[in-house]
């Protein structure tokens, strides 16, 4: 089966909404919903900050690469972990299926969000704060966005309509 551009996939910065956004704007589409960290736990058996715990950084994003460039789907939300974006193999398979949309964040938004990195399953290298890793991935989100939607001030339905609008112009 060949795979045709009909999947939605988003990224973003851990907590900036992809898998709530993403959920609303597959219900609207008519859409599957495929979460990327839940693919992961269920693929292993383990939450995702055990999982890092166990087999450490480097293993756990290999792990998330494989897992992400095995997606095969048709018109369905993606919402991948956020370090997805650093595998640059994962990416290539997720923007030869489906549309990048980008939910942008600033850099007060992610601080105030993201209370408990280890806790979320956040990928931090050690020594690395929020702030940096904002920093290292806010050029490959850019990068790679097909779409881009500003979260500053927008209610989730709002973001969706947003996407919906720009996808249709797309």
């Amino acid at each position: 089966m060949s795979q045709t551009k009909s999947n939605i996939v988003m990224i973003g910065m851990p907590a900036s909404g992809k898998s709530t956004v993403g959920i609303i704007l597959a219900k609207a589409l008519g859409y599957d919903f495929i979460d990327g960290d839940l693919l992961i736990q269920k693929t292993t058996g383990k939450k995702l900050d055990e999982l890092m715990g166990e087999i450490g950084t480097q293993a756990f994003l290999d792990l998330e690469s494989r897992i992400h460039q095995n997606i095969t789907a048709e018109r369905t939300v993606i919402a991948p972990g956020g370090s997805v974006v650093m595998e640059e193999e994962a990416m290539r398979h997720l923007q030869e299926i489906g549309t990048i949309v980008y939910l942008q964040m600033d850099l007060d938004m992610a601080l105030d969000r993201l209370h408990d990195p280890k806790k979320r399953g956040v990928v931090l290298e050690e020594g690395e704060t929020i702030e940096t890793l904002y920093y290292k991935r806010l050029p490959l989100y850019e990068k790679y966005a097909e779409i881009t939607v500003n979260e500053r001030g927008h209610a989730l339905e709002d973001l969706v309509i947003q996407i919906l609008t720009k996808l249709h112009g797309h």
